[in-house]
């Protein structure tokens, strides 16, 4: 198979367990699940998916010379993403750990064909839930890994933060040591570390999409008290999701759903605001290889540090957000 990824150009995947993989229907399925949640829905963000990522997460972690174990952990370590994404950890007040997919992941991967595709290969599908087993693909923030670094390198162009000519620059930058990914240089550091903090707040953590996602999960909410969608819609894609909270009647629902466009504004107020929310920061400090060892960016450059600590220490807590329809 020949895959040609927009940020690692075409790649050649030939190991039989890979292939095997990518065939079955839920590794497909997330080629419907949008990694921005609703944002990307409705037009606001590019619409990236879920196996794209994943991809590009294998893709990373064997240019790395990670392990096929390693690269079989990258491939899946998406595949219990739900309908909308993070939108769902909205649903049920995860807003700042976004980790629903990894605690459902153990019980959702069992009644899928990825146990007996493992099987056929020599692997037990449960060595492949523990991330913190493959150190290039996960690792505790802030540091760099697979996970971290594709979908920011994926999102970053779209943004309009990056150019392909720095995108290639860091990825040709990218070392491995002490069994993590770093960097070798300090200019690709310095760049890792803040064009990130400026997608956080460009995307991830934005006003605007974290008030679309508190939104959308409200109306989701409402949809499965009414009965317009139960929690096995989860495990379907977007836009079936989508089309059915639509369809149903119910009037507080649609109210809700009307609100989820591009054209509703957010603002802040402390006074009344229709809801207040929080979200997961996303900062990172890169570890830099000086003389042999590795250093994090914040320790060679202040000025990145003390950005980085005013930068989370602005956005954390709760927002009060006033909800302005365009109705």
């Amino acid at each position: 198979m020949v895959y040609d990824d927009v940020v690692y150009g075409s790649i050649v995947i030939e190991e039989p367990v890979l292939l095997a993989l990518l065939e079955t229907a839920v590794l497909q399925r997330l080629n419907g699940i949008l990694q921005h949640g609703i944002s990307a829905l409705i037009g606001i963000t590019s619409p990236i998916t879920r196996l794209e990522h994943s991809l590009g997460a294998m893709i990373m972690v064997r240019r790395l010379g990670g392990s096929l174990e390693e690269q079989i952990a990258a491939l899946l370590h998406d595949v219990s993403h739900t309908a909308f994404s993070h939108v769902i950890d909205y649903v049920f007040d995860g807003h700042n750990s976004q980790s629903y997919h990894d605690e459902v992941k153990e019980e959702y991967v069992a009644n899928t064909e990825i146990p007996a595709v493992l099987a056929r290969f020599g692997y037990d599908w449960r060595d492949f839930l523990d991330e913190t087993r493959y150190p290039l693909l996960e690792q505790p923030s802030p540091r760099l890994c697979a996970d971290r670094l594709d979908y920011f390198l994926r999102d970053s162009q779209p943004l309009g933060l990056a150019t392909a000519e720095e995108i290639m620059f860091v990825l040709d930058s990218l070392i491995v040591g002490e069994n993590r990914i770093a960097v070798n240089n300090l200019e690709a550091a310095q760049w890792l570390g803040y064009t990130f903090m400026a997608c956080d707040d460009a995307s991830w953590a934005n006003f605007r999409e974290v008030g679309l996602y508190e939104v959308t999960a409200q109306a989701i909410r409402r949809g499965l008290v009414v009965g317009a969608i139960t929690e096995a819609d989860f495990w379907l894609t977007d836009e079936p999701v989508w089309a059915k909270l639509h369809a149903h009647s119910d009037a507080e629902l649609q109210s809700l759903l009307r609100l989820v466009t591009p054209e509703t504004r957010f603002v802040w107020d402390e006074d009344q605001p229709t809801f207040t929310v929080s979200t997961k920061l996303r900062a990172i400090d890169p570890d830099v290889v000086v003389e042999g060892e590795l250093r994090p960016l914040s320790t060679l450059d202040p000025a990145f540090s003390q950005q980085r600590q005013d930068y989370l220490t602005r956005k954390k807590g709760q927002w009060p957000m006033g909800v302005v329809s365009v109705d």
